[in-house]
């Protein structure tokens, strides 16, 4: 079976070793330094002013919208664009939090959303922000997407989970919106086994999301922050003042455990996203050339394609179907990441009685399409056995 993810961690025994010597020393297992210098590391690795580590990717989706209500640049009741196709914890914290959740469609060639949809969009609802997930290393055009928002005044955070090291035209997607969130779960790009951020260039922004992660208390900030708020909201006492709660927040602490195993993958996080792009290559070409049994995927607008699972959209339910039976006990596949999110009990659930989405796009994706691993420890016979798998057909 050619497993989605072989590994814990990219070189696991070395890191394991490491991992234990480090246990066996260290002090302090809750957060502090290790988790501190892997957010300076990784906010210089993405090009950032900030990063704030989080316990998941998904605890970073939900900081940065508690955080932008916090501040006052969102309010309960306002209507929030997300990308159809997506995950669910990227849509669950707008409504978990009093937000109107309204899905914008994709395109087929990309499966990310375009500025075109967004316009189709916001000509409906008055969006405040676009929670945009950029798609297993791919994106549309999102430098539009970006000055569309910028025009139109709406708030661009882009969920970057699936994307960690993608770039359009020399840029690291992840550094397009006002924050991104990135996923270092033990199946993507970089494990730190469970583990998120969000990054920013904003100081605003990165101070609260560390007052939202740790209970709405200050005490992750610096001593001149501190001091700033205690000032601000007249807390002189020492004794009261480890213990006083500035706003609403969330336990979303990650460990010194893993901030150390952050620290020793994202040294190797180059050279991960170097193997994806060339296994993702060698399939690409010639599974998207296969275009009586797939919806080709373009991707010839992007500088880099880091992406830790490979996409096939079938043209027809039955391809699909007769794929799923021959990778049974052969090739590990599964949906296109949550699908359409439109279609899950969740959504109709807590959106019901609102106005109909009509996300064909999205719809065709959940229905006819899946996916397979990209793992940096990928051998060429599997390579081999993966293109004669999907190439092939009975």
């Amino acid at each position: 079976m050619i497993k989605l993810i072989k590994s814990t961690f990219y070189k696991e025994r070395e890191t394991k070793q490491r991992l234990i010597s480090f246990i066996k020393k260290t002090k302090t297992l809750s957060f502090s330094t290790q988790c501190e210098l892997f957010e300076k590391r990784f906010s210089a690795w993405q090009g950032r002013k900030y990063c704030v580590f989080f316990n998941s990717g998904s605890s970073a989706n939900l900081a940065i919208i508690q955080t932008l209500l916090n501040l006052k640049k969102l309010k309960r009741g306002d209507y929030v664009g997300f990308s159809a196709v997506t995950w669910s914890t990227n849509v669950m914290p707008l409504l978990q939090l009093g937000l109107y959740a309204i899905p914008i469609d994709i395109n087929l060639s990309t499966l990310n959303v375009s500025s075109r949809q967004i316009k189709l969009a916001v000509k409906q609802y008055s969006l405040k922000m676009i929670f945009l997930t950029n798609l297993l290393g791919f994106c549309d055009d999102i430098d539009a997407i970006r000055d569309l928002c910028a025009q139109k005044n709406i708030l661009l955070v882009e969920d970057n989970c699936e994307s960690l090291g993608s770039e359009y035209k020399g840029k690291r997607l992840g550094n397009f919106g006002i924050a991104s969130t990135s996923s270092f779960y033990v199946g993507h790009h970089m494990s730190t086994i469970e583990g998120g951020a969000v990054c920013t260039d904003d100081e605003e922004i990165a101070t609260m999301l560390k007052i939202v992660r740790a209970h709405g208390w200050d005490r992750n900030l610096d001593f001149a922050k501190q001091h700033q708020m205690r000032k601000q909201f007249r807390i002189h006492s020492v004794f009261y003042s480890r213990y006083t709660f500035y706003d609403l927040g969330f336990n979303l602490r990650p460990t010194e455990i893993n901030g150390f195993i952050g620290k020793i993958q994202l040294t190797y996080l180059n050279e991960i996203i170097k193997k994806r792009q060339n296994n993702f290559f060698k399939l690409a070409n010639e599974l998207y050339a296969q275009t009586h049994l797939y919806y080709p995927i373009k991707f010839d607008h992007m500088s880099v394609v880091s992406n830790f699972a490979v996409p096939l959209v079938c043209k027809t339910i039955h391809i699909k179907e007769q794929l799923v039976r021959r990778c049974r006990s052969t090739i590990e596949i599964r949906p296109i990441v949550g699908g359409d999110m439109t279609e899950q009990p969740f959504f109709y659930k807590y959106m019901k009685g609102f106005s109909h989405f009509d996300c064909p796009n999205a719809r065709l994706v959940h229905r006819q399409g899946f996916y397979f691993g990209n793992n940096p420890e990928m051998t060429t016979n599997e390579l081999k056995e993966i293109l004669s798998t999907f190439t092939r057909l009975s």
